[in-house]
Formats: structure tokens, C-alpha cells, sequence
């Protein structure tokens, strides 16, 4: 059995309901009558409806959001495209090719008689990196609709494995909410790490004695207590201070409220092209339902 998963949402969607509403369709044949091709032409218009406007608010989100340039990319919702670029330290390895990547899905299903039963499917959730020619930022996929034309099917000893892949190198397009983390858009709590601070000193009372027991009587006076606070804000604003100066890390991830989060290895007019024609495919069977529908009613 298919277990679904965000990154295969939009095209498993696109092909089940084509393939729900002729299912559909044959039940209308099967029954016969007057009130089950009405059922039927229903079911189909409606799926139809939801599909064509799902795709339509994908191709007018693509075609409507401007392509930034990193290196002067905005904070928020953004749309960018670049070359895929392997992110410092350990690359990624596919499972099932052991071949070297930025991102891939796989599955992997055993053949029982005439039909396949799912075994096992996952998805890698390592950030990879995006560069523009004008800088680079990295992208963490988890939660996207990832659509890419890069796939491999391998059958062998009753199992066969799939897997989609995005590489090193091909053009990645990327729509989503970008965040600086840390950098002078850091954002920084400095009363809950103040408070933290303090919690540490007095977990070594010793080194507070020696350092604020101005009179040496063993206890912290309260205008002693007040010279250590002190002491911690300024170290506090020292330690903010340094984070502000050094470069955030750029990154592109899940947008909040419900906002189209997508990755693909395809230019911006081949992703426009692509929700379009799903869209027409979709609003041409609505029609038809539609159509199918008036005739019924005409029908003596």
C-alpha cells in the first residue's frame, strides 16, 4: 500500500483522482440508470473542481511571485532559483543507488502474485544548499511539495525500488519563507538569557563569593547581588553583540499559515506550465461533468 507523504502530495494527487474519477465513471456504467449517472457526473464535478483549483492557486502563486536574488533576498515569503549545492561537511548518500544527492525519496515494494505490496518508504530531511551566482542559502525540505523529473525504478528478486532525487549541480527552484538565523537579524531574548546566566553563577557559589563578595563576609549582599547583575548584563550584551556581527545563516523552510512551501528541479515557466496544464486537464472533467449533467436533465 502507498503511504503518503507531503513531498509526493501534488502529482500522486493529480493521477489518483484521474484515476478515482474513472473508476467513478465505470460505476456509471455499471448501474445504468438516470439517478446513477447523476451520481456520478456529481462526484466527478466536484473532485474535478477541488483539483482544478488547487493546481489554479499553485500556477498563480508560481507565476505571481518574483524570483529574488539571494544575496539582497528579503526576509519572508520569497521565490528563488539556483544551481543545488552540497552544504559543508558529510554529503548525502541515496539509499537505494548509493549515489551521492541533496535530497531523495524512495520506496520500495514486494511483488505478491499480480499486485505490489509496499515494504518500506522514506525521505531524506538534511538541508542542502541553493547559489544564485549572487550568494548561497540553504533550504531544509521538510514539509515540501518536492516535484522532481529525476526518478529510477530497479526490479530484482521480487522487490522493485523507486526513487526520486534532486543533485549537485541541475537547477533548483525553490518558493517558501526565507529567515536569517542569528546576524543582526537575530532575534534574541536577553532577559531569559540573563536569567540563565545568573543561574549558572550561583550554581558555583564559590567562584560568585570570590568574584562579588566585596567584604568578604561569605554572603551576597543585596547591593552585591546588584553588582553581579550587572556584571551579567554586560556580559549578556558582549555575547548578543558578537552574534550580531557575524553572517546569519540564510535559510529557506515550511512558510507558516497554510502558504505553498515547493521545491523542484525545473525552471519557473516549466513549473507554471506544469500546475496550468493540470489545472485545464481538470477544468476540462469539470466541464464535461457539468455538460453530462444538462443532458440528463433534458433527457425525457
Amino acid at each position: 500500500m502507498f503511504r503518503w507523504t507531503p513531498e509526493s502530495r501534488h502529482d500522486y494527487a493529480n493521477l489518483l483522482l484521474g484515476g478515482g474519477n474513472l473508476l467513478i465513471l465505470l460505476l456509471g456504467f455499471k448501474l445504468q440508470s438516470r439517478v446513477g449517472w447523476q451520481i456520478t457526473l456529481v462526484l466527478i464535478g466536484l473532485t474535478s473542481c477541488w483539483a482544478w483549483y488547487a493546481n489554479l492557486k499553485r500556477h498563480r502563486t508560481v507565476a505571481d511571485t518574483p524570483t529574488s536574488r539571494i544575496a539582497s533576498a528579503p526576509q519572508g515569503y520569497i521565490e528563488l532559483v539556483g544551481r543545488g549545492r552540497q552544504p559543508p561537511g558529510v554529503g548525502l548518500v541515496s539509499p537505494v543507488s548509493g549515489l551521492p544527492c541533496l535530497w531523495y525519496r524512495y520506496r520500495i515494494e514486494r511483488k505478491d502474485g499480480d499486485r505490489w505490496e509496499h515494504v518500506e518508504s522514506g525521505a531524506s530531511h538534511d538541508t542542502f544548499g541553493v547559489d544564485d551566482g549572487s550568494g548561497r542559502l540553504l533550504v531544509d525540505p521538510d514539509g515540501a511539495e518536492i516535484l522532481t523529473s529525476r526518478k529510477q525504478v530497479a526490479t530484482s528478486g521480487g522487490y522493485r525500488k523507486t526513487e526520486w532525487t534532486l543533485i549537485e549541480g541541475e537547477t533548483i527552484y525553490v518558493i517558501g519563507e526565507h529567515v536569517t538565523l542569528g546576524g543582526p537579524n537575530a532575534m534574541l531574548d536577553k532577559r531569559m538569557d540573563l536569567a540563565t546566566l545568573l543561574a549558572e553563577w550561583k550554581q558555583d557559589k564559590t567562584a560568585l563569593l570570590e568574584r562579588f563578595d566585596a567584604d568578604r563576609d561569605g554572603e551576597i549582599s543585596l547591593a552585591e547581588w546588584e553588582c553581579a547583575r550587572q556584571a551579567a548584563s554586560d556580559e549578556v550584551d558582549r555575547i548578543h553583540l558578537d552574534i550580531r556581527l557575524q553572517d546569519g545563516i540564510h535559510l529557506m523552510r515550511k512558510p507558516a499559515h497554510g502558504r505553498p512551501f515547493f521545491i523542484a528541479n525545473r525552471e519557473v515557466g516549466s513549473l507554471v506550465r506544469h500546475f496550468r496544464l493540470w489545472s485545464w486537464a481538470h477544468l476540462a472533467l469539470m466541464m464535461a461533468a457539468l455538460l453530462g449533467l444538462a443532458l440528463i436533465g433534458r433527457a425525457p
